[in-house]
């Protein structure tokens, strides 16, 4: 009987122990992540706020002067916005997908190790990681021999192929069970089939993790878009944005010579609007992959 009473103490105080620890971490984690999100609250709120609040009182959680200026100057021509962003959603989801079939693809053959000729294949792509063509030579083949100048292509084909994401890849190539594929050989399933059919479908994980990362460096990218591209209806958001930037820039430049307050001209809070505006999608996007992104950064940390 005391022994019993024992027992049940010790588990009243463990259940207890793990109520305290419990409330600790969920309090700890939540003040970490108001810390991550308090510069995007900052953001957005310098966004909205006055040239002259921002020069003057900083920056701050809650805009000092409220002021929808930089969003104005923003949207004079929202037609321009509209299609800088069909134009980059359009870059990002073909670029995307292709990329990660392609990446997928090739991954799945240089990790097959019935595959003869898969080390001198890698070679190829390991080589470019340690040595490249440069930044003329690669514009002289894109637009001298791909005559990809003012072509979307010349935006879609430099982030299609990663040799960082093709490692990562074939990581999540490796862990497929190699019986499933020799069952589809068995099957009659060729190499095709069995790739789409059996392994494509296993790496939601990979899929997620490197769609996200690919994705990313579409939605980002302005460089491509000032080199290859010339007409102002094909610009992408991001560079539509450099240009405004640059432009009102400009515009102070100019205005402090002839005597304009510069907080009259909305230079700081443009640039916060300009952020809000570029980072706005990817944000709503990122829920709806974090479960997959979580679990495929973690892959292979732990064995057993």
């Amino acid at each position: 009987m005391a022994a019993a009473k024992v027992k049940h103490s010790n588990k009243i105080k463990l259940t207890t122990s793990r109520i305290v620890f419990n409330i600790i971490s969920y309090v700890f984690i939540g003040l970490l992540a108001l810390i991550c999100l308090l510069p995007f609250i900052m953001l957005v709120s310098g966004s909205f706020s006055s040239e002259h609040a921002i020069r003057f009182y900083g920056y701050s959680v809650l805009p000092q002067e409220f002021s929808t200026e930089a969003y104005a100057f923003l949207f004079r021509n929202p037609e321009k916005i509209v299609r800088a962003y069909g134009v980059t959603i359009f870059i990002t989801a073909v670029g995307t997908a292709v990329g990660l079939f392609i990446t997928t693809m090739t991954a799945y053959v240089i990790g097959r190790k019935d595959f003869k000729y898969r080390n001198k294949i890698s070679f190829f792509f390991y080589f470019t990681t340690l040595f490249n063509g440069g930044m003329v030579s690669t514009y002289i083949f894109y637009i001298q021999y791909l005559h990809l100048k003012d072509n979307y292509l010349a935006l879609i084909l430099p982030g299609m192929m990663n040799v960082f994401y093709l490692l990562i890849m074939r990581s999540f190539v490796n862990n497929v069970p190699v019986a499933l594929i020799e069952s589809a050989k068995i099957d009659g399933a060729g190499e095709f089939r069995t790739f789409i059919q059996i392994v494509f479908p296993l790496l939601k994980s990979g899929l997620a993790t490197i769609g996200l990362f690919k994705a990313l460096g579409y939605w980002n990218d302005w460089y491509n878009a000032m080199l290859y591209m010339n007409t102002e209806d094909k610009f992408p958001l991001q560079y539509m944005l450099y240009n405004m930037l640059q432009r009102a820039q400009a515009l102070a430049a100019i205005a402090s010579q002839v005597g304009v307050r510069a907080e009259d001209l909305p230079s700081n809070a443009l640039k916060l609007a300009m952020a809000v505006i570029a980072t706005g999608p990817i944000i709503l996007l990122y829920p709806f992959v974090q479960k997959y992104f979580v679990k495929g950064i973690t892959i292979g940390s732990v064995k057993g």
